[in-house]
């Protein structure tokens, strides 16, 4: 990987870290329906414009049914689900179970694609989701106020990550990486608006509720799509989303920082055993052939 594609990687690491952080505070006030869809309306409003100036709209009437699958998995629901996650775990630890997306983008790969995995490959599947099993085995409580939804909800939404990378490599690739941004976030918009309107909380947000939820339009889903789809053009979806190798260190420097959240020694060593697994499973640790 190229420094500028490594700098990209590691700023939109830091943007997407900051994403847990603008979501714990604004979930609460929004509920996760009406923070998600303000997120992506907001992101739309940004993107529009711009892709209007730049390019055209040509690609997205063009490739809008594409588009709507893509806003619904990458956007919409993981968005709406980490959401939910928000509202009882901590940054640190959604930003640990969102590091589990490659490894669901390979086994994705593995059973819809056909894509072969060499035996290290699925020796790093199998740690990866020990790691997460080691992570949450003592804190799955399913009871009310319990995090065994939150975090279900949060392997859901890396599944969907998942899907939608292998998804905008195989029938998406030949987009520029500016209209599928936009499109995303419109179709995703289209998918929440009616829920978000139904379910808009009756007392109206606080001011930091709604900057939490304009950082998170803009920054986080604006700007930091437009540098995860260019990235995904340059270097493959396999190498873009190793940005949850670098994202759960942000989001717990964030949460300490912003929030005053322990990052425990079970957290550590679960993130730690995931990565592990992660880095073998996307092939970035070869065992030395003997001589």
């Amino acid at each position: 990987m190229k420094p500028f594609d490594l700098a990209e990687l590691t700023l939109l690491a830091a943007i997407w870290g900051a994403s847990f952080l603008f979501m714990r505070l604004g979930a609460h006030e929004f509920g996760p329906i009406a923070l998600s869809a303000v997120r992506v309306i907001g992101a739309s409003l940004l993107l529009l414009p711009l892709l209007t100036l730049r390019e055209g709209l040509t690609a997205l009437r063009r490739e809008w049914r594409l588009l709507l699958v893509l806003g619904w998995l990458n956007s919409a629901l993981p968005f709406v689900l980490f959401s939910f996650a928000a509202l009882s775990i901590t940054t640190g630890m959604s930003s640990i179970l969102n590091a589990t997306t490659p490894l669901w983008g390979a086994l994705v790969a593995w059973v819809w694609l056909s894509q072969r995995l060499s035996p290290v490959r699925l020796i790093g599947l199998a740690v990866g989701f020990a790691g997460v099993l080691f992570l949450v085995w003592d804190k799955a409580n399913f009871k009310p106020g319990g995090s065994g939804w939150a975090i279900i909800a949060c392997l859901a939404a890396t599944l969907c990550y998942g899907i939608a990378a292998n998804f905008t490599k195989q029938r998406l690739s030949h987009i520029s990486p500016l209209t599928v941004a936009t499109g995303s976030q419109v179709s995703a918009s289209l998918a929440l608006v009616v829920p978000a309107s139904l379910l808009w909380p009756a007392t109206m947000p606080g001011l930091q509720a709604w900057v939490s939820v304009a950082l998170l339009a803009v920054l986080c889903s604006g700007v930091a799509y437009i540098l995860y789809f260019r990235l995904m053009s340059r270097v493959g979806p396999s190498n873009t989303m190793a940005v949850t190798f670098l994202l759960p260190v942000f989001a717990v420097v964030w949460g300490y920082l912003f929030l005053g959240e322990v990052f425990t020694l079970q957290m550590a060593l679960g993130c730690t055993i995931v990565l592990m697994g992660t880095a073998l499973a996307l092939g970035l640790v070869q065992p030395r052939a003997r001589n």
